[in-house]
């Protein structure tokens, strides 16, 4: 497998165990209409949505544990 398939396939497995595929599709979805995205290509687009709905998911994560 070379890198990109890597990638995909890492992202993929991460998203699907945490649940998070539907949030995943909107986030790749809402930035093909931002123009800070426009030039990116897959890999970056999926790297830095994996990252944004990881890391929101995180947040709320934390925030609902007990104190």
């Amino acid at each position: 497998m070379g890198h990109y398939e890597d990638l995909w396939w890492e992202i993929t497995e991460s998203i699907n165990s945490k649940g998070l595929k539907k949030e995943f599709d909107v986030q790749l979805a809402k930035m093909n209409h931002q123009d800070k995205h426009k030039y990116k290509d897959s890999r970056e687009r999926w790297s830095y949505a994996h990252s944004k709905v990881t890391n929101l998911h995180g947040k709320i994560t934390t925030n609902k544990k007990p104190k």
